[in-house]
């Protein structure tokens, strides 16, 4: 009797685990390509660069049968059979060959429901490349603080990806993204949270681990970005509190009781700590440097009470002088941005042309708020826009851009509002974009059956070199601690 209970038991909940996925599978397609035959990922009438791997997908349908699509470049043609449109890198490397400037045409034939359909799309081909590197904090979207999480480095141009630090390999601790200096592989940033923790700095291929904290300091550094120069780092020291929401419909809050800014000086191991941007009655977070490194872009907003106060938190977008022969960031304060929102995540193209931030109704942590965009701003004329064209239905963040500063990066939870998911977009000397396209992957059902979300996307022109065993050994160091300067 106990035994068939058991079988009875697990059937129920291996149906269970079936249907969820089956729901999973479906709502998925919500991201999904319109038309009469629904492809997903939806690489229909995309640009992209042409070292990007190849944009394999499936058609997203109930009853879809005797699937043929035909890809033609001039007088190239590849005809690939199947509800799955798997390329191998061998065959799209070849059909793509010499196709920047140039349009692919799809063709697509198949049975739906015992009817034939058929679909037409084109993929323009940039003359643009986009840097070949990206890496991203892989976490699950969930309520937990961090559970086996890990850093990691994938090659867009084929599907190779290393691992640059992980949890087997640090004891399970928390660590942070992975930041690139100026795009560089050999120029980068991550940390690694706990006793055992610290910075680490990779400065051409030499690593560090560093205590970026000080006395005076709130807490260690944060966020942050590194100076084009090589010598300094700008940061956040943040006190960081999760709270739920009470509110029907809304998740989850992360928000700062507390947050200073700082900068680092890597060559005289000193921590710069400068009252005017460490005020009491401010709260500052976000920095960035420009792209020439002569000024820092960050966040500020009034303090307030938090919680109780969270959706009267806005925080503005400005602007101040960085004096390169002694790390200080000045006291006189230009406003870039400001409005009925509050923004973060700033970072300035590599061109000095453009900055991009993120937008919510307010607030400091993007991730949840459905309403949150992108903005432009062109700091040659001084125009800002949201960058609706772009805007998916769920959460739009942080982003990053490529080295020639024509292609940019960002993360997205459209379509299953779950599982952040990074999108490549092309942006124009005049600003304009094109349709944004989802990372490719090896497997077309990739997306489906990924139970991690892609955290903190940051484009590299170079890989790091970095990997899991190095973040075992700086684990395993004494860190440089910092002193303050005085």
């Amino acid at each position: 009797m106990r035994h068939n209970l058991n079988i009875l038991l697990f059937a129920l909940l291996l149906l269970g685990v079936l249907s969820a996925c089956k729901g999973r599978d479906v709502s998925i397609a919500v991201d999904g390509s319109a038309g009469p035959l629904v492809t997903y990922p939806d690489y229909k009438d995309v640009t992209i660069p042409a070292n990007i791997a190849p944009l394999n997908y499936r058609y997203a349908m109930d009853g879809v049968r005797k699937a043929k699509t035909t890809f033609t470049l001039g007088d190239k043609s590849v005809t690939i059979k199947g509800t799955e449109v798997e390329w191998s890198l061998g065959k799209w490397k070849a059909f793509v060959d010499g196709a920047a400037g140039k349009t692919i045409s799809v063709k697509a034939e198949a049975v739906v429901d015992g009817k034939p359909v058929s679909d037409a799309w084109s993929i323009f081909v940039s003359e643009d490349p986009m840097d070949g590197w990206l890496t991203y904090r892989l976490i699950e979207p969930s309520y937990q603080m961090y559970n086996e999480v890990s850093i990691r480095e994938r090659c867009v141009e084929n599907f190779k990806e290393t691992v640059i630090s992980d949890f087997k390999h640090t004891d399970n601790a928390c660590m942070n993204c992975h930041i690139h200096g100026q795009q560089r592989g050999d120029y980068s940033l991550y940390y690694i949270r706990g006793p055992k923790g610290g910075a680490i700095l990779n400065q051409g291929g030499k690593l560090r681990k560093l205590t970026l904290k000080t006395g005076s300091m709130i807490s260690p550094t944060v966020y942050g970005e590194l100076h084009p120069g090589g010598r300094f780092g700008v940061f956040s020291t943040n006190i960081i509190i999760p709270s739920f929401h009470t509110v029907a419909g809304e998740r989850m809050e992360v928000f700062d009781t507390a947050s200073d800014l700082t900068v680092a000086d890597f060559e005289k191991d000193e921590m710069i700590n400068l009252a005017h941007v460490a005020r009491a009655d401010k709260f500052e977070t976000f920095p960035c440097f420009s792209a020439d490194g002569s000024s820092v872009f960050y966040c500020v907003a009034d303090t307030l009470p938090v919680p109780q106060e969270i959706k009267s938190l806005r925080y503005d977008l400005v602007r101040a002088d960085f004096d390169v022969t002694n790390g200080h960031i000045g006291e006189q304060v230009d406003t870039v941005w400001t409005g009925n929102g509050s923004v973060c995540h700033p970072k300035a193209s590599p061109d000095g042309r453009w900055l991009m931030f993120t937008v919510a109704n307010y607030g400091t942590f993007p991730l949840f708020h459905t309403e949150c965009t992108l903005y432009l701003a062109d700091l040659q004329t001084g125009e800002v826009r949201p960058m609706e064209e772009i805007k998916g239905d769920k959460s739009d963040s942080y982003h990053s851009w490529s080295s020639n500063s024509r292609w940019f990066v960002f993360a997205s939870k459209r379509g299953d509002g779950q599982y952040g998911k990074p999108y490549f977009c092309h942006l124009d000397a005049d600003g304009r974009t094109t349709k944004p396209f989802v990372l490719p992957q090896k497997s077309s059902r990739f997306y489906v059956y990924n139970l991690k979300s892609f955290n903190v996307p940051d484009m590299g022109s170079a890989s790091t070199g970095l990997t899991a065993r190095d973040a075992q050994r700086m684990c395993g160091m004494d860190s440089e601690a910092f002193e303050e300067a005085r």
